[in-house]
């Protein structure tokens, strides 16, 4: 969806999206990549939106957060209680914060978040347009 644009486009897109006002989606084209993304390929909805009593995710809920819907598998390894809301960001983070975590694997400070949390390691054209997405959730 971005190949046509030169980098210096790329840039100039991703960086005018990440500025927009909240609840601006100027840019369709790279907020639906993050949908994508979010839904099809990171299935960042399977563990941060709430699921109903019959365990379907509740889409009225979208990435809201929720408990984590597996138990780990390994005794050694504790894994995280319940995923944050993702939906507009996470409370304090920046889209810039997210980009970093997407390509790093570590949040802000350097911590990695616990585990099922994968390690991401994305391009920051993809991670830039996850946090589109997600501040378009607002």
């Amino acid at each position: 969806m971005l190949r046509g644009l030169g980098m210096l486009g790329r840039w100039g897109l991703i960086l005018s999206v990440m500025a927009m006002p909240a609840g601006a989606a100027d840019n369709k084209e790279l907020v639906q990549h993050g949908r994508y993304l979010v839904h099809q390929v990171a299935m960042c909805v399977q563990c941060h939106t709430p699921r109903t009593e019959q365990g379907q995710l509740d889409w009225t809920r979208l990435l809201q957060g929720a408990p984590m819907p597996v138990e780990s598998p390994f005794s050694h390894e504790t894994w995280a209680f319940k995923a944050p809301s993702l939906a507009g960001l996470p409370g304090g983070w920046t889209a810039e914060d997210i980009i970093h975590l997407l390509q790093t694997g570590k949040g802000p400070g350097g911590k990695r978040p616990r585990p099922p949390m994968p390690p991401f390691r994305m391009t920051r054209e993809d991670a830039a347009a996850v946090a589109a997405y997600l501040q378009s959730l607002r």
